[in-house]
């Protein structure tokens, strides 16, 4: 079992940062990946950012060179920085993480950017 807590979500305006943070507890040795999604209203979950337990990391196209995910083993935790937000950006971000076949979730963090 893996547990799985957002933070760092809010408000900010169009060309702003946030900082999102998840904070992972459970059995963490058996985590292959991790990764952050985010769903607009109506529209369905995609991808944002994975990054593996090797390191190796992945962004959506419409995030590349804006954000940053990272891992931070000591305090067991995946960030994601957020630079030059874009109202479009304006979501439900939601933390995951596998475990051989199976997804866990966090409840999810809203950032909303403003025009």
């Amino acid at each position: 079992q893996v547990q799985l807590v957002e933070s760092g979500g809010g408000l900010v305006q169009a060309g702003g940062s946030l900082r999102l943070s998840c904070a992972v507890s459970g059995s963490i040795s058996s985590i292959s990946a991790m990764g952050w999604y985010r769903q607009a209203p109506g529209k369905q979950r995609d991808l944002v950012a994975t990054i593996t337990s090797g390191g190796t990391t992945n962004y959506a196209d419409s995030v590349k060179g804006r954000f940053t995910i990272s891992r931070d083993n000591a305090n067991n935790t995946v960030n994601l920085q957020m630079n030059s937000l874009k109202p479009e950006d304006t979501a439900v971000y939601y933390c995951n993480a596998r475990v051989f076949v199976k997804l866990y979730w966090g409840q999810g963090t809203q950032v909303t950017v403003s025009s």
